[in-house]
């Protein structure tokens, strides 16, 4: 059997397969495309306004094809970025990384640059929120990781620490964000938790 525009119907198993082994919090989306989503379904609902931070970008060099066309064909960063995402929530001011891994046992401290850290540090010591959010892409789970806890492990790599966290740190001392259907990744759930239970 054909659909009217010629196509043909793929057999019923063979779909119930295929959605099978296709998990549902995970069909082709980034970290930061779910947080995208999360903060932008937070700012529909009045719930907090969180965006992700523009990098600052010097163009050297444009090429125009067309008058009403042109193409960037040389650019560098201004300066280096702090972190991915700021904003306010309950009267409180949030920033924070976000890091994707495949890795299945270690988040590499290489994925954060010291300048990042020492932004962190600053937000944290002025009564800021500030935290990274890691996702295990091979567990299917991200983790929010405060920053109070990540700075002793960062320094600890330069005294012959460890170079990387292992999964089970950040699962046991992280707290997992619960993945929902409009807000992606609910990280508001995990501060709610953290900062205004009291």
């Amino acid at each position: 059997m054909n659909y009217p525009n010629g196509q043909k119907r793929r057999p019923l198993q063979r779909v119930n397969r295929e959605m099978k082994n296709q998990k549902y919090s995970n069909r082709g989306m980034t970290l930061e495309e779910d947080i995208n989503t999360t903060n932008e379904y937070y700012l529909a609902h009045n719930l907090a306004v969180i965006h992700k931070k523009p990098t600052p970008v010097q163009v050297v060099r444009v090429h125009y094809p067309q008058r009403s066309a042109a193409v960037i064909t040389e650019a560098y960063y201004k300066q280096a970025s702090t972190t991915d995402y700021n904003g306010l929530y309950r009267g409180k001011y949030i920033d924070f990384e976000a890091k994707e891994t495949k890795n299945k046992t270690r988040f590499p401290l290489a994925n954060i640059h010291e300048h990042q850290i020492a932004h962190m540090e600053q937000v944290a010591s002025h009564g800021g929120i500030s935290f990274i959010i890691i996702r295990f892409s091979s567990h299917d789970e991200t983790y929010l990781f405060e920053t109070a806890k990540l700075l002793p492990l960062w320094f600890d790599q330069f005294k012959k620490g460890k170079k990387s966290i292992a999964y089970e740190t950040i699962r046991d001392e992280g707290y997992l964000i619960p993945l929902k259907f409009q807000a992606r990744v609910d990280y508001l759930s995990v501060i709610d938790k953290l900062y205004f239970t009291k």
